[in-house]
């Protein structure tokens, strides 16, 4: 009985001493809450954006654009043809190469019409041969009517006979034109200068008068026809600016509308529109299919945000900007939308200040006053930022 009292006590005087150690532990952390707590109210709320995600407002041009596509083709090419027929003896080039004006391309076998030229040359020399025969006939009757030796008919049909060989010396000298003519075309040389877009004959075929043997494009001025929707076609003028941009190719090439069709396409109801474009580097080629987009207005010097940077509530649009170091919301007056170095953009006439930093992306309703902080591309860690517009509170 009395071991067992002993245990009770002793286990009740460890009991009471581990409550009171347990008390005393308590009461320090206990008085560090509220202060832990305290700091971090005192703490203000910190919003961060990557530097894509705001922008600087500021004075730009505004074009309103109209999209065009169609593909590209050579504003001077040619087809090189047959002129007489015959047999392909030469041809001296092929695809890709650069030709110049009057340089040969074609030969042809000419030895038939070297034997025309032979015989019309034959020809003319005997209708000389009769004419000059006519003449001196003509002239012995005119001195023999003169003294009255033959009478005024036998002088006409002198004058007639040589009439008749002049003629005949004009008709064979026309032959033999032709002929040289004819023989000259056996030598087929190119119209301009240019590449030779495609070759549709080999040396040994037999061709045919007007048969297509070549295709020379010069490619210092590209064309792009496209279609425009005629209630669209009162917004298009000759000299407007375009800006094509071609697969394959890095960079936009400019034009303008050359030339505007006076009839709508059949079974469509678009008028196909016209746009020449420089390509000096040939870089362009025959046959690429162009995107662009047509400048129908443009205006200079005026405040631009992107579209995506607006917001409405109730219909009235705003963005969130952010001035001495934290997110305010603007109220702004939209104008002309458009386009501003390839981005779509609205004009804002009031609410914005040149200069002012706006959010440029639609981010959902933003808390406003909130402190902003921009942060790196990972390089830098957030905490090592400083607030837009305030000074940085770390050190480095």
């Amino acid at each position: 009985m009395l071991k067992r009292r002993s245990f009770w006590i002793i286990l009740a005087v460890c009991l009471l001493a581990a409550g009171i150690a347990a008390a005393m532990l308590m009461k320090p952390a206990a008085s560090k809450a509220p202060q832990t707590a305290a700091a971090t109210a005192a703490q203000p709320a910190v919003m961060e954006f990557l530097p894509t995600d705001v922008m600087q407002v500021q004075a730009g041009e505004l074009r309103r654009l109209m999209p065009l596509s169609g593909s590209l083709r050579a504003v001077n090419q040619v087809s090189v043809k047959a002129r007489v027929p015959g047999d392909v003896r030469e041809v001296l080039v092929r695809e890709g190469e650069a030709v110049k004006a009057g340089q040969v391309l074609v030969r042809m076998d000419a030895s038939d019409y070297q034997a025309r030229v032979g015989q019309a040359q034959g020809a003319l020399a005997a209708a000389r041969g009769q004419l000059e025969i006519a003449t001196k006939a003509r002239d012995n009757n005119r001195a023999l009517l003169d003294k009255g030796f033959i009478s005024r008919n036998a002088f006409d049909n002198a004058a007639s006979q040589y009439d008749i060989a002049r003629a005949n010396v004009e008709s064979a000298r026309g032959a033999l034109d032709v002929a040289q003519k004819a023989l000259a075309d056996t030598v087929i040389k190119s119209p301009m200068a240019g590449l030779v877009s495609m070759r549709s004959v080999q040396p040994g075929e037999k061709v045919s008068a007007d048969n297509r043997l070549l295709d020379v494009v010069d490619l210092g001025q590209m064309e792009m026809e496209a279609a425009v929707p005629a209630s669209e076609i009162g917004s298009v003028a000759l000299g407007q600016e375009v800006e094509v941009k071609v697969e394959g190719q890095s960079r936009p090439f400019p034009g303008k509308v050359a030339r505007i069709n006076p009839a709508t396409q059949s079974g469509s109801r678009s008028i196909l529109v016209y746009v020449q474009i420089p390509n000096a580097d040939n870089a362009l080629r025959v046959g690429m299919f162009g995107e662009a987009q047509l400048v129908l207005a443009k205006k200079s010097g005026v405040l631009t945000v992107p579209r995506t940077a607006i917001q409405r509530d109730g219909g009235q649009p705003y963005v969130y900007a952010i001035e001495a170091g934290k997110l305010t919301r603007r109220t702004v007056t939209i104008g002309e939308s458009g386009d501003s170095g390839g981005v779509e953009t609205v004009e804002i006439t009031a609410g914005l200040d040149s200069g002012m930093q706006i959010v440029r992306t639609n981010l959902g309703v933003l808390r406003t006053g909130t402190v902003v902080r921009l942060v790196g591309n990972g390089s830098q860690p957030a905490a090592s930022m400083p607030a837009i517009g305030l000074p940085a509170t770390t050190t480095q």
